[in-house]
């Protein structure tokens, strides 16, 4: 997507934890959805390292994932970004190869 729809796209994803009447969520506050969101910044950028990868907030509202040579891609929503970042990368990202869970864990995050 061109970065122009990145910004005036929907920020409302089903990802994102905001309060909704009847709907459960621990983030019911900015607080704590900054908090959720800075843990999944973190997490999905332990797992993108193993490919040289890096995840980033764009413009406040959409992401960016950047690859070691400089390339980049802007995207909505977190449901995008394996998508994004296996095309960056090159290569698929695996949460079940061996190779990454072992790397992991000789770094302490699995």
């Amino acid at each position: 997507m061109c970065s122009l729809c990145g910004i005036l796209g929907c920020d409302d994803h089903w990802t994102n934890a905001i309060a909704r009447p009847g709907v459960y969520t621990r983030n019911h506050d900015m607080p704590a959805r900054r908090a959720e969101a800075a843990r999944r910044m973190k997490a999905a950028n332990d797992i993108l390292s193993y490919r040289r990868v890096k995840l980033d907030v764009w413009q406040g509202r959409s992401y960016v994932v950047t690859s070691p040579t400089g390339a980049s891609s802007v995207f909505e929503a977190l449901s995008h970004l394996w998508p994004e970042a296996e095309a960056l990368a090159g290569r698929d990202f695996d949460p079940l190869d061996d190779a990454l869970i072992s790397w992991m864990e000789a770094r302490g995050d699995a």
